[in-house]
């Protein structure tokens, strides 16, 4: 067990600092560092063969107590126990997946990235003709917003609303969202708000049915019984909330990769057949999902360190797929890496339901910006999120050419 030298759960370290350099020290040094907290404390993993072992035993290492370090209001156990995909066990992993996947089919996908294009092609050139603007702000929500109006069948207001309000619950400590009393009453009245909006389009979809996931979710069985209405909102959440915040934060980052790195920028725009693994190496490179929790449900040991059941461990992906036993000059962004066996959606049955739609986002936004030729230079500072969970820029002032 490490003593305390870094603290995953200092927020200032991933707004200024570098939270790499931290993982880094912890991936030589103490592998599995237990990372006290005001509430107590939790288990820090950094390795790749680490987190791939826990992500690949839902026996020892539950979901059910919730993925999220504080993701539920003055409850040790999210209230989404069971009932909501990422925080369910197998079997009810299992039969929950079977309905929400049927959201992510070839031909939903296909319609959602028509809605994606076009979004994205409208305010691309508004900011080419305007030279420049905030990607974060301008360009990155229009990916979420032409997800989101497919697979919800709701407009393009509608679905930005939306990501306003999971981008206050994502960023609950942050004050730009929440305001400067930023905390857990931030989380409850954020949750609340999205219920709402559920609950108004459950009732439309029982009354007009069509082929949104909603409506797939109302006609889902389970041994002949309909879901529950927790059961199809805490869903929809899992949904809006997976898909508003991890791609446009993705696509910001991708652009300040290529700000940073200018020679595979002019690589990829000199080779565009290498989209693919690009793609690949910026889920990579970016990890915006920094951390998942798991719950032990047994006494454990990790490379020596006896760990009691019942203990918080976290899935430190962002460091997972920057350690250099699994990629060769991890540090180093490569977008013809092959193979690429990055954990930016987990792995095994726990393997982000939603990662067909966010290849089908960052592949279109990539797509658009090899086909323009655009590249970015920096026109402002950068300004991150508030959050150890969400590794998200929250704006990128940029000018384009």
């Amino acid at each position: 067990m490490s003593t305390t030298v870094i603290d995953l759960d200092d927020l200032d370290m991933f707004v200024s600092g570098d939270p790499h350099v931290a993982w880094s020290w912890l991936r030589e040094n103490a592998p599995v560092h237990w990372n006290p907290t005001a509430a107590g404390g939790y288990w820090a993993l950094t390795r790749y063969e680490d987190v791939a072992a826990v992500y690949r035993d839902p026996v020892s290492y539950s979901s059910k107590n919730g993925t999220v370090l504080g993701g539920s209001y003055r409850s040790a156990t999210d209230t989404a126990s069971g009932q909501m995909l990422i925080c369910s066990d197998p079997p009810e992993h299992r039969l929950l997946r079977q309905h929400v996947h049927k959201a992510f089919t070839a031909p939903m996908m296909d319609r959602a990235g028509g809605y994606v294009r076009r979004y994205l092609g409208e305010a691309l050139d508004r900011m080419v003709a305007d030279g420049g603007g905030d990607f974060a702000v301008d360009i990155a929500p229009m990916l979420p917003a032409g997800l989101l109006s497919a697979m919800f069948g709701i407009g393009r207001d509608d679905a930005l609303r939306l990501l306003r309000l999971t981008r206050t619950m994502i960023g609950h400590r942050d004050e730009e969202y929440a305001g400067p009393a930023a905390g857990s009453m931030t989380l409850v009245a954020a949750q609340v708000e999205i219920f709402d909006l559920l609950t108004e389009l459950l009732e439309r979809r029982r009354v007009d049915p069509g082929e949104d996931l909603v409506s797939i979710l109302i006609a889902a069985r389970t041994n002949g019984r309909a879901l529950s209405e927790s059961q199809i909102l805490y869903n929809a959440l899992n949904v809006a909330v997976g898909g508003d915040e991890t791609t446009p934060f993705t696509a910001s980052a991708i652009v300040e990769a290529l700000i940073q790195h200018p020679a595979e920028a002019t690589r990829l725009l000199d080779r565009p057949e290498l989209l693919d693994t690009a793609v690949d190496e910026m889920f990579r490179w970016t990890s915006t999902n920094a951390y998942v929790a798991r719950t032990t449900t047994q006494d454990v040991t990790i490379r020596g360190v006896a760990i009691p059941a019942g203990q918080t461990l976290t899935l430190w992906n962002a460091s997972a797929n920057r350690d250099a036993a699994q990629f060769p000059h991890a540090d180093r962004l490569d977008l013809g890496r092959t193979p690429n066996h990055h954990l930016a959606f987990g792995v095994a049955n726990h393997r982000c339901v939603g990662m067909p739609a966010a290849r089908m986002e960052i592949s279109l936004l990539m797509s658009e910006l090899v086909d323009r030729g655009l590249r970015f230079a920096p026109s402002g500072p950068v300004d991150r999120l508030r959050s150890n969970f969400m590794l998200g820029i929250k704006h990128l002032p940029v000018t384009v050419s």
